[in-house]
Parts: C-alpha cells; sequence; structure tokens
C-alpha cells in the first residue's frame, strides 16, 4: 500500500508493521498492514488479515483497561484504523514478564542471572512462573535492534526521571494483571507482554497496541501444569512460533543472515494461527474484511472529522 496524504498532515512514518500518520500534530492515525517482523527485520510476505487481527484486539485491549490509565485511542473507523491523540512518547517499552520464556529463557539458559538489572531466582525451568512478574524495559530503537536495559540505567541517563518512571511500572504491572484476567477467562494465560507510553502536558498516556499476538505472548492453561510436570513444551498463541521458525532456518536478523523462503502454505499457518488468537482471546469469531485503499482513506476522513 503507498502512504496516502491527508489534509492537515504534518507526518508520515512507516513503522515495522504499521503506517502512522500525524494529522495537524494532535492526532495519529495508524494504519495497521499485513507486514510480519521478527528479530526486528520485516519478512519479505505480507499476513492476510493481521492487520485487521492486530488493530481489533488492540482496541479491544485498550477499551478494557481505560479504568487502570489513560490511553490514546480515540477511535477505530475501519477494522485496520485506529485514531487517536499524538503523545511525546518515552524512549523505552515497558516489558513485563510472568514466565521464564523467549528471551528470558535464551538469557537463563546461557547461564546469566540477571536480566536488565533484575535477579533470576535459581532453578528454574523453561516456562515456570517467575515468584512474581518481572518489568525488563528495552529501549526503544527508531531503526535496528531495541536493547535491554536497566531501571538504575533509565533513570540515570535521564531517559525518564524517577517519579515518572514509578508510575510507568505502576502502570505496567497493573496492566499486566488486567491481561491475565481477560486471558484466564478464555483459557489463556498471558506470559509477557510490553507497554508503551506517552506524554501529553503533565498526564501519562499508554499507547500503540497492547496484548496482541506481536507484542504479546499467550499460553493455553489447560495441561499447562502437566505440561511442565513432563518437561513438554507449552501450546501457545503468540508470535513466538515464527520466531522459532526462523531460528531453525539458521535466521535471528543477524548480519550476513538470509531470510528463508516462505511458502504459500507458511503464510497461510500464519494467518489462521492469527486469527485463532483473535477468536480465543475476543471470544468472537473474526469476521474477515478487505477494504481498498479508496475505502480505507474515506473512513480515516471520516474518522477525523468525527473527533475535531
Amino acid at each position: 500500500m503507498n502512504p496516502f496524504i491527508f489534509p492537515d498532515q504534518t507526518a508520515f512514518y512507516r513503522g515495522k508493521v504499521r503506517d502512522v500518520y500525524s494529522i495537524k500534530n494532535e492526532w495519529l492515525v495508524m494504519i495497521a498492514s499485513d507486514r510480519i517482523s521478527a528479530f526486528d527485520v520485516i519478512l519479505p510476505r505480507p499476513i492476510p488479515y493481521k492487520g485487521q487481527v492486530l488493530n481489533q484486539i488492540a482496541a479491544y485491549m485498550l477499551n478494557h483497561t481505560r479504568d487502570i490509565c489513560p490511553n490514546w485511542l480515540l477511535s477505530t473507523p475501519a477494522p485496520q484504523v485506529s485514531i487517536g491523540k499524538r503523545c511525546i512518547p518515552y524512549r523505552v517499552e515497558m516489558v513485563v514478564r510472568g514466565n521464564l520464556t523467549g528471551h528470558s529463557w535464551r538469557t537463563y539458559s546461557a547461564g546469566k542471572r540477571f536480566l536488565c538489572g533484575v535477579p533470576l531466582p535459581e532453578e528454574l525451568r523453561e516456562n515456570d512462573y517467575f515468584p512474581h512478574p518481572i518489568i525488563t524495559p528495552s529501549t526503544k530503537a527508531e531503526a535496528g535492534h531495541d536493547e535491554d536495559i536497566s531501571r538504575a540505567e533509565i533513570i540515570s541517563r535521564g531517559i525518564v526521571n524517577e517519579t515518572e518512571y514509578a508510575v510507568l511500572e505502576k502502570y505496567t504491572l497493573a496492566l499486566f494483571q488486567r491481561g491475565k484476567e481477560i486471558a484466564a477467562k478464555r483459557g489463556l494465560i498471558l506470559v509477557d507482554t510490553k507497554y508503551e507510553f506517552g506524554k501529553i502536558g503533565d498526564t501519562i498516556y499508554l499507547m500503540d497496541e497492547i496484548h496482541t499476538p506481536d507484542s504479546s505472548r499467550y499460553f493455553y492453561a489447560d495441561g499447562f501444569e502437566e505440561r511442565q510436570s513432563r518437561g513438554e513444551k507449552q501450546k501457545q498463541l503468540s508470535k513466538e512460533f515464527v520466531r522459532e521458525w526462523l531460528i531453525e532456518n539458521n535466521f535471528m536478523g543477524k548480519e550476513g543472515q538470509t531470510v528463508p523462503r516462505m511458502s504459500d502454505e507458511w503464510i497461510q499457518t500464519i494467518s489462521r494461527r492469527y486469527i485463532e488468537l483473535y477468536e480465543k482471546v475476543i471470544g468472537e469469531k473474526f469476521l474477515p474484511v478487505t477494504l481498498s485503499e479508496e475505502e480505507i482513506f474515506q473512513a480515516v476522513m471520516s474518522g477525523i472529522e468525527k473527533i475535531k
């Protein structure tokens, strides 16, 4: 999809999976594409309906967490479009983990017992619960790889001051708890996720998407303990299966590595997995919608008009 040009547009940014337009420096229009990224690399083929899945899950979750903290979202005029307040972002991502999985497990299995300055208990197995959720922030890179960073570094480097960082921590843990409660009602475990925050004046807002398969990992609750006791892999709904496939095919986003070929069958498998997660998390059947560029443009224009 080629970039649009909207009236009063002041900026355009093409992210890994979304196109972001600034309107009058007051609002953001985010159009979720079907692009998919892993290891901070955009993979060469789009995934049908992925953008719609992400946008609709994010809108659902943002609307179900408004009592915890303010968020940026104002409207979703089309299945893959969100319009909201333009915030000044904090340059960190608040990653929160309930289980020893993914990046934390790779760190742990390499023998390290600290992650982002947080001590990790001994004698944990992959996917075990931490005694309590831990926050392991990362820098928010403009390009390339995000990097782990500790609370102390964030404050000492002036990325976020100590008072505001305490608020980010409070919001992060409360949002994660709400996400786990929503997931539990659907027979899922919210394993880990990330949140992004920004400011308008003195008010801190939750930004971006939350609790989607691109930003989160879910396990099936049914049989979790049995699989752990037998040392089996957990059944999960997340983008991790895409990362695992890439790793198996010798790609982790490192220099000199080539993205493996993605077959039509594999593309459809990924699409089905995204739709499965939508239906499981939301509890409703996914209704795929295909819009032309003109229809998306008109939906955005209508949405902007309503919030003026």
